[in-house]
């Protein structure tokens, strides 16, 4: 039996196999980033009897979203869509958790109310891109903008805004969420010192600077519980120009800790994978983020980043990951658990239909069915 197809719990999250669903931008909501008909069977179509889906980035406010047509949960109807998502994949035996998602800097006012993006300090994600659509209805990437530096009696405003976002995602079924603090988004434009360059209680020090995303952890967890809240980091991002002079250091401390914060797992992209790509050198082709992390992080680890059924098995063998999330292979093989339980042969996903779009290349995958003798 492989080690991918092994039972494991992850906080209270009771699962049959450690295959897991990464949670992919694919921006397919209706009008006001409402899941819909064609979200609801992307998803149910990949849910599996004891699997877990991570559902994508969902804006935790209007005044933070970098694409467009991606979901929220600050409304009654983004509530009431997610709810229906929900019930879809419990009733085919999985278990899903919402990831919650303020881009901070990496917002655009067009898709925030026309307001201005938000940072600990004001500089701007450089060479970056948000997605909107231009007139003619195609999407198109836009730079962001400068933010403005937030005051500290504003963070207090933040902290609501994600308890909402929880209080509606427990309201809608989810079995618990996901903060994405990750990819150059606001809790990790707290933690580094190339974005945060505050003089007050949320910057300066290692310690300060950990306090914002600490402390959303802990609103979390004031709505969840401990076993339900996790966390998405990518200790080697540069995407959204992301920079710290001493990663190591940074998330060792980090993830240090969040051990008396008793997550439901711990989120790891590796560094080969760069935002929604495949870094180009070659120096970061094997996985090394969980495998330096596991020493000082005690809980369940998920590792996430460009893995293939193999790789993934050796990865979790070796012991330094507990359960594989996977993306882009999800994307084109719905049966994904299946395809590795009877090593069924994989289908290729197509990148072109990634981002934005109809049923094309998002629920037209079938699962596999084997040719009959």
């Amino acid at each position: 039996m492989k080690t991918l197809l092994l039972p494991v719990s992850a906080g209270k999250l009771q699962l049959s196999h450690r295959v897991v669903m990464a949670p992919t931008t694919r921006m397919r909501t209706v009008k006001g980033g409402i899941p819909g008909e064609l979200m609801i069977e992307y998803y149910r179509q990949r849910a599996s009897q004891g699997g877990l889906l991570i559902a994508e980035a969902t804006a935790v406010s209007p005044f933070a979203n970098a694409y467009e047509d991606a979901p929220g949960i600050f409304t009654d109807e983004q509530q009431s869509g997610w709810q229906r998502l929900v019930e879809a994949v419990h009733a085919r035996g999985s278990q899903i958790v919402l990831q919650l998602w303020h881009p901070g800097r990496q917002s655009l006012p067009e898709l925030s109310a026309g307001r201005q993006p938000i940072a600990p300090s004001a500089l701007i994600a450089r060479d970056t891109y948000g997605v909107v659509k231009n007139p003619q209805g195609a999407y198109e990437g836009k730079l962001f903008p400068e933010p403005r530096a937030l005051e500290t009696s504003e963070i207090k405003g933040l902290m609501d805004e994600l308890r909402q976002a929880a209080l509606r995602a427990k309201a809608a079924g989810f079995d618990g969420v996901e903060l994405h603090a990750a990819n150059g988004y606001l809790p990790e434009q707290f933690l580094l010192d190339g974005s945060n360059q505050r003089t007050d209680n949320y910057g300066g020090s290692l310690e300060n600077r950990a306090r914002f995303l600490l402390e959303s952890v802990e609103t979390l967890n004031a709505v969840w519980g401990p076993g339900r809240v996790a966390l998405r980091i990518s200790p080697s991002g540069i995407y959204g120009d992301m920079h710290d002079s001493n990663p190591t250091a940074t998330f060792r401390y980090l993830v240090e800790q969040l051990n008396p914060l008793e997550l439901a797992y711990l989120h790891i992209i590796e560094p080969r994978i760069v935002g929604p790509d495949d870094r180009e050198s070659g120096h970061y082709s094997e996985p090394v983020a969980s495998r330096d992390l596991r020493a000082f992080y005690q809980g369940t680890i998920i590792a996430a980043g460009g893995f293939k059924p193999d790789n993934a098995e050796s990865m979790l063998q070796q012991g330094d990951a507990d359960l594989i999330a996977f993306g882009r292979l999800f994307t084109s093989n719905p049966d994904l658990p299946e395809r590795i339980r009877h090593a069924f042969p994989l289908t290729a996903f197509n990148r072109d239909t990634f981002f934005g779009g109809d049923a094309r290349g998002y629920t037209d995958f079938p699962a596999y069915s084997p040719l009959p003798l």
